[in-house]
This record gives C-alpha cells, structure tokens and sequence, in this order.
C-alpha cells in the first residue's frame, strides 16, 4: 500500500444523507489528499450508493457498528498516511482547510493533534458544541471549549482566530500524526463514542506531544448525526467515559479525592434530572457510575501500560485549575475571557 502524505477518512453508520449532502464539499475542497469512507456496518444503501455516486472514494467495510473509536481503530489499519483527518460524515468544509493545519503540523514535530475552528452549520455565526476553537478540561476532568461552555455557546467575532495549545481537539474534525496515534495505540476501543478524542489527547500529551488548534481552517458542524443531544445514551457514555479518561490519565496526586468529588458532582447532575422529569437521564448516570466500577481493574490495568510507554510523564499544562462546574452555574462565568489567569503552566 502506498503512503500518502494526508488521509481524509470519514466514519458512516447509516449516513447516507449526510455523506449526499456534505461529501462533495470534502471532495471539492482536500486538493493533495485521499479520501476513505469507513462504514460502520450501516444497514441503508451508504455502501452501494457511494460506490455509484463517488468512484473516486476509498472505501473500507467494518461489517459491524464498533462505534467511534474501535470504529476509526479498526479503518485507520486500513490506511498508510502520514497523516489522518478524522471527520464526521456531517460537517461541511472550506476552501483549503487543510492547508494551514498540515503546514502547523510539519514545522513542529512535537504537535500530535490539531483541530480548525469549529463553527455551527445551522448558525454559522456561533461556535459549535463539539470543539468551538480548541478543547479544555479543568482539574476535576470536566470538559469546555474555547467558545464553548457547558451549553453556551459564544458568537465568533474573531475572538478566538488566534493558533494556540490546547488540552484536547475535537473528534469532529480531527487531525492527527499517525505515528503518534499508533504510539498510544489510537483510541480505547472499550469508550464506543464520546469523550474518546479528549483521552487520546490527554495520553498524547502525557508523552510529551502537544495538542493545538489553528482557526485559520475553518469547517461547519451539523452535530447530533450520531447519537442525538438529548439521548440517554449519549448522558450515560459521556458519564462513564468521563470518569474513566479521569482516572486513566490524571497524575496520582489527589486522583482519589477528585473521583470522590466527581461522584458527588454527578450524583447531583442525576437528581437534578430527575426532578426536571428526565428518568431516563437519571438512571443513566447510574448505570455510567455503575459500569465505571466495573471497569476499574482495566483502567488501572491500561494506566499502568501507559507509564511504561517511553517518554512518558503526566501533563499538567493548559489544565484549568478551578471548578468549571461552580464557575459557570454559580458565578455566571459563561464565557472563555472570564477564566483568564486560572490556566497552570501554559
């Protein structure tokens, strides 16, 4: 198999609506680079109607839905690329969106990960949920975006246009060196979806790499294509997955203290469910708790594998050092510019 310098693959389950509508953006605008499209074992036409429509289109049967990350696992063996772009079947690109992130990535060995400025396809004007302009976690390993907390999301007037580190790029639209995936061993299949891409990221950065975004590249995300925003299935992978990326990933010092807290944290998230009516959220988070414990002897068994890796050391950087949670629902801080100055060692 011949190698090729960028590698576009797009994971399909059943999208054959979204690749008619937005793959021949991808096909328009990824001049130098190979597209795949990796089915998931979709059971409408995707295969036979991409096969008619798209000839040029690599394609990669997975036979069966292994979700995100066992998904992408299992197609990225398939592909010889120095680089891939994974991207979602439902974002829409622009004119060389590729160019500048490749040119970011080439000049610096060290950056692993990258991700564009991530806009919203249904208001093109707000950053999108997924990855706004660059992904962060606080110390407790609860998630938010520059342009994105929790579920504000901020109007893009080029607050956010400038080329920086991050903590975690976005699995929308995400570009990643091959030789530093296969070095952690890509994503953990055991995560089906969610949170996968923020794992990744965290191991990466924990041998030393660093994650960036260069919102020079920008694409629109429709969102929701997988797993719908309100799915009590999505409440309990994010729940879970969460949890296990924490205690993954997360130096020794005070681990057991902050899980504690967390339990806490999300024990309250589950009752505040319940009383706004939403059982099916509630006992979702049970269950992620539930299975989270289940876990526990992999995880410990993966964190263990993962210090033996050379290089490796635990990330402290670009880690927000409060309580995302207390600061957006108690003191209003809705926005990325408040948090100023509460970042440790950027």
């Amino acid at each position: 198999m011949t190698k090729v310098k960028v590698a576009v693959v797009i994971l399909n389950y059943n999208g054959k609506s979204f690749l008619e509508t937005y793959l021949p953006s991808v096909i328009a605008h990824s001049h130098n680079c190979e597209i795949y499209v990796a089915d998931n074992g979709s059971n409408d036409d995707s295969l036979s109607f991409l096969k008619q429509c798209f000839p040029t289109v690599h394609l990669i049967d997975n036979k069966d839905n292994f979700g995100y990350a066992k998904g992408y696992n299992l197609a990225l063996k398939e592909v010889n690329a120095e680089y891939y772009i994974l991207l979602n079947s439902d974002v829409e690109v622009t004119f060389n969106w590729t160019d500048s992130i490749i040119k970011l990535m080439d000049s610096n060995k060290k950056v692993a990960a990258c991700q564009p400025k991530i806009l919203d396809l249904k208001n093109k004007h707000l950053f999108e949920y997924a990855g706004a302009s660059g992904g962060f976690i606080d110390k407790y390993g609860y998630p938010f975006c520059r342009g994105r907390i929790f579920n504000t999301l901020e109007t893009d007037e080029g607050q956010f246009d400038s080329c920086r580190e991050v903590f975690w790029a976005t699995g929308a639209c995400l570009f990643v060196r091959a030789e530093s995936f296969w070095k952690v061993n890509g994503f953990d299949d055991d995560y089906f979806a969610h949170m996968e891409e923020i794992d990744l990221c965290w191991r990466l950065k924990n041998l030393g790499y660093s994650v960036y975004v260069e919102p020079a590249s920008k694409v629109y995300h429709l969102g929701g294509g997988t797993l719908h925003k309100i799915s009590a299935r999505k409440t309990f992978l994010n729940f879970r997955n969460n949890l296990s990326t924490l205690a993954k990933n997360h130096s020794p010092q005070f681990l057991f203290f902050k899980i504690i807290f967390r339990m806490i944290l999300d024990g309250a998230a589950a009752f505040k469910f319940l009383f706004d009516g939403q059982a099916k959220h509630f006992f979702a988070v049970i269950k992620a708790h539930i299975n989270f414990y289940y876990w526990l002897p992999s995880i410990l068994s993966k964190r263990s594998k993962q210090k033996k890796i050379e290089g490796f050391h635990y990330c402290k950087t670009h880690i927000y050092q409060k309580n995302i949670v207390f600061e957006y629902f108690l003191k209003g801080k809705s926005k990325f510019e408040t948090l100023k100055g509460s970042f440790f060692a950027e």
